[in-house]
């Protein structure tokens, strides 16, 4: 029997999910409470792709209260495309196609200015084959961003088990924010961090831990900006 982690990379377990629980659903933040973030590092009129995009309402909110005019959302679930685009159907700044992240040979290369990712790195990393499927789908990002195109990657993954993967996969300039998991719409009082802050951070991550101590509640943000002309990875 394959275990639901395992099954993550699977379109036949997104396809029984989507079916059971068709009711939106978004993974980690809202589009409200990432705005501040999403609107420093993405660009409001050039086109965006979200991967692993479910039937998250974080596309809808970055066209509707962030102003986003050209947002593609890729789903590996056939079941979850065809509900989104029914749903959309008049909103033309929204796209839906069935396409698996780890070969987007659909898009021409250097086709957007930024790639969202809230979970699905990390659904992947938790599957079969975890390593070799991320690094296709690393792969496969990078290509498909313009130089100087960001990767925003949401996750619950520390630097310490996101930086090397990240690093070996490409050329990256990778800032790092966090915001706190349960973060509501209205400002925190006493925030760990401010979200649109850079944490410090140095090769190994360690500087994290020192900023905002240990194992702090929170999701990781790495801004990763493509850099062509880049001859080694290199941490902001």
């Amino acid at each position: 029997m394959t275990s639901s982690t395992q099954a993550y990379g699977e379109p036949w377990y997104w396809d029984n999910r989507y079916t059971n629980e068709p009711g939106p659903f978004d993974w980690y933040q809202k589009y409200l409470t990432l705005a501040p973030i999403i609107n420093l590092y993405v660009p409001t009129t050039q086109p965006v792709l979200i991967v692993g995009c479910g039937n998250s309402a974080f596309s809808e909110g970055m066209v509707v209260d962030g102003g986003y005019t050209d947002v593609v959302n890729i789903d590996i679930s056939s079941v979850v495309i065809e509900a989104m685009k029914s749903k959309h159907h008049d909103c033309p700044q929204l796209k839906y196609m069935k396409m698996d992240v780890r070969d987007m040979s659909d898009f021409e290369s250097e086709s957007f200015a930024a790639v969202i990712d809230k979970g699905t790195l990390d659904s992947i990393l938790c599957g079969n084959n975890s390593r070799q499927n991320a690094t296709k789908m690393l792969e496969e990002v990078w290509r498909v961003l313009k130089d100087k195109g960001v990767y925003v990657l949401v996750t619950y993954g520390a630097p310490l088990y996101r930086l090397r993967l990240l690093r070996d996969s490409s050329s990256w300039t990778i800032k790092l924010h966090v915001i706190e998991k349960l973060a509501s719409e209205e400002k925190s009082d006493q925030p760990v961090w401010d979200l649109t802050k850079p944490v410090p951070l140095n090769d190994d991550g360690s500087s994290v831990e020192e900023a905002l101590g240990r194992n702090p509640d929170v999701h990781y943000i790495y801004i990763c900006t493509k850099e062509i002309s880049a001859n080694s990875n290199k941490v902001a």
